[in-house]
């Protein structure tokens, strides 16, 4: 009896049914494609995914909650820099004989009750702002997290004696601490209000960055590298850092327009930037009396102060958003 004659075989070939009953000789690349279609957004399945920071920004692009609000705080930052770009006075310079005027040709927000302008002066308050803001959160990140970072790290009874002194801070009232410790400061620049802010800010940030270590060292890439003997200062920078800083990120940028409001509480009550800088929060301070007779001087330095807190506000939650695989 003849045996069957045998097809010979081609490793670069490969059979597919056509769904109709009958098969198809296919490439292998062809039949890999048949067997994985693409994914719903068009996407081959074959490509090497993408990483979470790619995937972040690949959905900010598209939000135009960040959009908005990252041009608005661009906005900011150039003002802040160069304001001589769309102001050509001296916010110093008053005359008592316009105060309290309103709007004028070359004046468009009017004059305050010393005679000075409130367009320059606003202007010119953002830098302030901006300044305590940025270099506000870049400290209280920074500290919050080497401290909370090692801390979720190493544990034992350096973490328990930083959790004890994370509580001691919380339970400081903000506003009354700013009153205790800044008014013995006679000080106009901007640094004792930075330095307030980082000491009582820090403990927000210790925490996160403690439980996101904690999370991010039980995984099992963590526990690969380790028992390759892989160092500590090597688990933290190269494995456990890079996927435990998301959160703080959220945070701090959140934060940010939360210190920017603190700095004009501070400067509001008189303890925190005083005369001659200027701040928006000493306008406000300066224009309350004169809020029947001259509510410009009061409307223009605040609603610039709400407009940057909620820029800010924004673009952390848009944040927030495309780094918390949660809301994906």
């Amino acid at each position: 009896m003849p045996e069957p004659r045998q097809e010979p075989h081609e490793p670069e070939r490969a059979v597919a049914g056509t769904g109709m009953g009958g098969t198809m000789d296919l490439g292998t690349s062809e039949a890999a494609t048949l067997e994985q279609p693409p994914g719903p957004d068009g996407t081959n399945p074959q490509e090497r995914p993408r990483s979470l920071w790619t995937d972040a920004w690949h959905d900010l692009r598209r939000n135009p909650v960040f959009i908005i609000s990252a041009l608005v705080i661009l906005f900011l930052v150039v003002i802040s820099l160069w304001p001589s770009l769309i102001v050509s006075g001296s916010p110093l310079k008053c005359d008592l004989a316009k105060a309290q005027e309103g709007s004028q040709p070359g004046h468009p927000f009017g004059f305050n009750g010393q005679g000075c302008d409130v367009y320059t002066r606003t202007v010119y308050g953002a830098r302030t702002s901006v300044a305590v803001g940025i270099l506000a959160t870049l400290g209280v990140a920074l500290l919050g997290s080497v401290l909370g970072g090692l801390a979720g790290f190493f544990g034992g009874a350096g973490d328990a004696v930083l959790s004890r002194i994370t509580d001691v801070f919380f339970a400081i009232p903000v506003v009354l601490g700013g009153l205790v410790l800044l008014s013995v400061i006679t000080s106009n620049t901007v640094w004792p209000v930075i330095g307030f802010i980082v000491l009582l800010g820090w403990p927000q940030i210790s925490r996160i960055a403690r439980g996101s270590v904690i999370t991010a060292k039980q995984n099992d890439y963590v526990q690969a590298a380790r028992a390759l003997g892989a160092s500590n200062s090597r688990l933290l920078l190269r494995h456990i850092a890079p996927n435990a800083i998301a959160p703080v990120i959220v945070v701090a940028t959140i934060a940010l327009g939360t210190y920017i409001s603190l700095e004009a509480t501070l400067s509001f009550l008189g303890v925190g930037l005083k005369p001659p800088s200027v701040s928006w929060g000493i306008d406000i301070s300066a224009a309350a009396p004169y809020v029947r007779n001259a509510p410009h001087a009061l409307l223009w330095p605040s609603g610039a102060l709400a407009l940057t807190v909620l820029a800010f506000i924004m673009l952390g939650d848009a944040v927030r958003d495309a780094l918390d695989p949660k809301l994906r």
